[in-house]
This record gives C-alpha cells, sequence and structure tokens, in this order.
C-alpha cells in the first residue's frame, strides 16, 4: 500500500548511508527538489545517485552534491555550463564518475525494474570506454522516473496533487503504483 505523507523529510528519513538513489528528472525539468532538499537535510552519506545529469547551478541536485555526502554519480550528462558543483568536486577527486550513454542509461534502470541482471551493448566496444571489463546498459521529465521507479527498492515520488483512487484515465498512467511507496505533495 502507498503511504501518503505530507513531510518530504518523513519520506526520506530511513534512507542509508550508502544508498543507491535514483532521481527522476531531465536537468531541472521533473526533478524533485523538495525532495533532494530533504535527502540533503537528513544528511545520509556516501550515496550513489543516479540521475541523467550531475545537477545545474546550486540547487537540487548539485545542492545535494555540494553537500559531499554523494561519493559517486551515474549520468549521461555531467557538465553542462552550470554544472560548476560537479565539476569542481571532480576535478579535486571528491566525487566518482561512472558515465553511461543515455540510451544505456535508460535501458539499465529499466532492466533492474524487470529483474533482468545484465545485458549487452556495443556502446564503447574496441574504444578505451571498455577497458576494465565494463558493461553498460540502455524522453523530458518522463524519460528515466517510470524505469527508475521500477528500478528502485523504496520509490518516493513528489507530486503536485493527490486525487482519489479513480481519478485517472487508467489509459494515462506511465508509472503503475505498485511501483510507488510513498507519495509527497510538494
Amino acid at each position: 500500500m502507498t503511504a501518503v505523507l505530507a513531510d518530504p523529510d518523513e519520506a526520506v528519513a530511513d534512507i542509508p548511508d550508502g544508498a543507491t538513489v535514483l532521481i527522476g528528472g531531465f536537468g531541472p525539468a521533473g526533478q524533485p527538489i523538495e525532495l533532494i532538499d530533504a535527502l540533503r537535510r537528513h544528511g545520509a552519506g556516501d550515496l550513489t545517485v543516479v540521475n541523467n545529469n550531475a545537477g545545474n547551478g546550486d540547487t537540487g541536485l548539485a545542492a545535494l552534491l555540494a553537500t559531499g555526502n554523494v561519493r559517486k554519480i551515474i549520468c549521461s550528462f555531467p557538465r553542462q555550463t552550470d554544472s560548476w558543483v560537479f565539476d569542481g568536486l571532480y576535478r579535486s577527486g571528491r566525487i566518482e564518475l561512472e558515465l553511461v550513454p543515455q540510451g544505456n542509461l535508460a535501458e539499465r534502470m529499466r532492466a533492474a525494474g524487470a529483474g533482468i541482471g545484465a545485458f549487452f551493448c556495443p556502446t564503447g566496444v574496441g574504444t578505451p570506454l571498455a577497458e576494465g571489463g565494463n558493461l553498460v546498459y540502455r524522453k523530458t521529465a518522463r524519460n528515466f522516473g517510470p524505469v527508475m521507479a521500477a528500478a528502485a527498492t523504496t520509490t518516493v515520488a513528489q507530486v503536485t496533487e493527490v486525487v482519489p483512487a479513480g481519478g485517472l484515465d487508467p489509459e494515462a498512467v506511465v508509472t503503475p503504483g505498485i511501483y510507488v511507496d510513498r507519495l509527497v505533495t510538494a
């Protein structure tokens, strides 16, 4: 059963040190800022964050990175003109980066949600990206959210409105409630 919570801090309170946190969105579009801020306040450390990029400006994911609580980021686009937080951390060796082509990142999440342990994708074969035995796996706010929700052990969704059961057209549902553990209205 999905727990409906009013407080983002309560929604993330049990995320432990060392957790892998999948954050949906495409740049700042669709990014659950209040949940990210709650995670920052919570203070869990040694986190691995999976997102399309590595933060923008000084808010949201970038603010979380700035706390030093993120050990590693797995993303497709770590550097934009406004990704100075990540850039500084990476250049100083204070954060690890696993760079994954965007389609492969989405497929990794989809595969994880479907219980598929691994798949082969030829991206990087015969290049320095393939050294070390790496395996790599494969749209805006909708592109990563559904696959991350399916892949996560605990899914916390930041929403603008909670509607009564039956209030949504079932044909329009992208992420079924079975994948959602907590909702926060923000």
